[in-house]
């Protein structure tokens, strides 16, 4: 494959890819769908009944996840998430597409998840399903057996794509280090009740925030340039930048933002409020 995607792909790129790969071995859909936490609105799934054509299902809640953890959706080790990828017939030489069907909300955290374990040829569908329906792509019923051939992939975990709470615990009085949290204004003023039951309301000492939505434009990415301004705003390239949300999924849509304008020094924090607004001992801010 001659062209290969890191950060972002847009529907007209990846319908290039699908037409270009005549037997689809090295180009692996995935779909990262999950429902937004507090979301009324939304209707059953698109999983299994409307799909990108001979996408895979990333299940971010059971395969791809850590489920001896109290919290949901928690980083799994090295090995099972090399388990579960090698089932979906992911290989060393792969380009992955993830997508959601929301527009850009979980698929970012499986794109963090892949780059965590050492894998670089992997991007985000920008806009994801609803970007692809629009402009009329082809869509179809899930028809993936259980029979795909194991690929090879093979997980290297970098811790530094995660942290813990004793990090930005430690961050909160450490200069260069900044916890950028991407619930939305009236979470993280403790304005409103927190969407889990027994969490608390408000957010991480001088921790902040930077609601995920402002970062998009009818569901896809702002430019580059847009995203730069915003940024930059906040904190200088060389600063350490720490990724909260509810549940460290949105955070990772932060993440990928910050990767696209050039930040290095990045993480994600992967109990986020779920854990912090959990335990009594942790320090509460609100406005």
């Amino acid at each position: 494959m001659q062209d290969t995607f890191k950060q972002l792909i847009s529907v007209e790129q990846l319908q290039t890819l699908i037409s270009h790969q005549i037997d689809n071995q090295e180009l692996v859909i995935l779909d990262a769908s999950i429902p937004a936490v507090g979301d009324k609105k939304q209707v059953l799934p698109a999983w299994p009944n409307v799909t990108i054509s001979n996408a895979k299902r990333f299940d971010l809640k059971g395969d791809f996840s850590d489920l001896s953890s109290s919290l949901s959706h928690t980083m799994p080790n090295e090995a099972q998430f090399e388990l579960a990828a090698q089932s979906l017939g992911i290989n060393k030489n792969s380009q992955i597409v993830i997508y959601d069907d929301i527009g850009v909300y979980s698929a970012p955290r499986a794109w963090w998840m892949f780059k965590a374990m050492g894998f670089k040829h992997v991007a985000v569908l920008d806009g994801g399903l609803p970007a692809w329906l629009e402009k009329n792509k082809a869509a179809s019923v899930s028809s993936i057996s259980n029979e795909i051939a194991s690929g090879n992939f093979i997980a290297q975990f970098d811790p530094s794509y995660f942290c813990d709470h004793q990090l930005v615990l430690a961050a909160i009085n450490t200069p260069g280090i900044i916890t950028l949290d991407a619930r939305s204004a009236n979470r993280f003023s403790g304005s409103v009740n927190e969407p889990r039951v027994g969490v608390r309301s408000g957010h991480i000492p001088k921790s902040l925030n930077l609601p995920y939505a402002q970062l998009f434009i009818n569901g896809k990415f702002l430019s580059k340039n847009e995203l730069m301004l915003i940024l930059n705003s906040i904190a200088q390239v060389e600063e350490q930048l720490l990724f909260s949300c509810g549940s460290g999924v949105t955070a990772c849509i932060l993440a990928l933002a910050a990767d696209i304008c050039g930040y290095q020094k990045l993480s994600v924090y992967d109990g986020s409020w779920s854990e912090w607004g959990s335990d009594a001992a942790l320090p509460v801010e609100s406005d």
